[in-house]
């Protein structure tokens, strides 16, 4: 018996014809049209019997490729949407406003909570550096920002993304799930890590005794730009703990970030995750520098080791998507059961969003 989830369909379309949505913004003091770019890369969770998907979207407005709200949409059959009027996760006149303006709110990964209500992980993007943060909500409309996940922790102001949080399906929905009492989270961008927390909220990363004197680091471009390897000292007596990386000659051969929540099957911890292609050292039978998904399996017994880990992406690069704001883009973020299949929820190109199905195997 094989621990993939699959096999996916190919992503189909939804969210095109949204209609014009216009919200007054609270920092630029003025009407903006917050989803007049693109949509794309959204969180996904089904609520009162309908998927909720948390959908990026991007103004024409913002000096970073557009500001980047969280907004809201809804369906009964997981491919039709409903994009509600104004956005649910936005950069505000509040006391995070240094760390979300002018890029925005991005990449949202969204769980419920075994207490009730829902816990979303994104990114805070100041235009120079993105940082991981944590809201939580009641509804999936009223949203409380808690600010960075690692807030308590040297890594606080180091750059931080990708927050998906380990989770199990319970009633038909993925719920957070504790590994000997704590909850686990894969974060990361270029290098995959863990982090765990008491309470969904305060997340502490896993470091190492073994800390280098400095260790190679991916540091993100600017939104829109290449990002690259680097080297820097640990900012204290101890280092991150690496848990996986790219791989030469594969399709995850520059970069790894994690996808969708982890999720805890009979064969162990299955994250779906992100590889980016190196353009010299890649795979020559995808672009350089492609999105594609592929996954790898932890261990249930210890949420740090890799079992598993696919070859070849499960998703590749459809040619008819392959144009858009940044190209050659699959990028796997939200995952949902849903009337007896996964729902793959991608953003396409950095562009559109998609959905791939795939049955739900037991």
């Amino acid at each position: 018996m094989t621990w993939e989830l699959g096999p996916f369909t190919r992503p189909e379309r939804v969210l095109e014809d949204r209609l014009a949505v216009t919200f007054n913004c609270p920092v630029a003091g003025a009407p903006i049209a917050w989803a007049s770019k693109d949509a794309f890369n959204p969180g996904a969770v089904v609520h009162d019997g309908k998927v909720c998907l948390l959908v990026r979207a991007e103004d024409n407005v913002g000096r970073y490729a557009g500001t980047s709200r969280l907004g809201l949409a809804t369906s009964t059959d997981g491919v039709r949407f409903q994009l509600e009027a104004e956005p649910v996760l936005f950069p505000a006149d509040d006391r995070w406003q240094a760390w979300e303006w002018p890029g925005g709110c991005e990449d949202p990964r969204v769980v419920k909570s075994p207490e009730g209500g829902f816990i979303c992980t994104y990114t805070a993007f100041d235009g120079k550096v993105g940082c991981l943060f944590v809201a939580t909500s009641p509804d999936l409309r009223v949203w409380t920002k808690h600010g960075p996940a690692f807030a308590h922790s040297p890594y606080v102001r180091r750059p931080t993304k990708a927050g998906a949080v380990l989770t199990e399906l319970k009633d038909g929905s993925l719920v957070a799930a504790r590994h000997e009492g704590k909850y686990w989270m894969y974060w990361g961008e270029g290098l995959i890590y863990a982090a765990t927390s008491d309470d969904l909220i305060r997340w502490s990363p896993l470091e190492t005794d073994l800390a280098p004197e400095r260790y190679l680091t991916w540091n993100p471009g600017s939104e829109g730009g290449l990002g690259q390897w680097g080297i820097e000292r640990p900012p204290g007596p101890k280092g991150l703990r690496p848990l996986a990386g790219p791989r030469r000659h594969r399709f995850d051969s520059l970069l790894t970030e994690p996808g969708p929540p982890a999720l805890l099957t009979k064969a162990g911890i299955v994250l779906i995750y992100n590889g980016a292609n190196h353009y010299q050292d890649g795979d020559p039978a995808a672009p350089a520098f492609a999105y594609q998904p592929g996954q790898m399996l932890f261990d249930a017994a210890d949420p740090t080791a890799v079992v598993g880990r696919t070859l070849e992406p499960f998703l590749r690069i459809d040619p008819a998507e392959a144009k858009g704001q940044v190209g050659n883009v699959c990028f796997a973020e939200g995952l949902v059961a849903f009337n007896g299949r996964w729902r793959l929820y991608v953003g396409l190109a950095d562009s559109r969003l998609g959905v791939s199905t795939a049955p739900i195997l037991t």
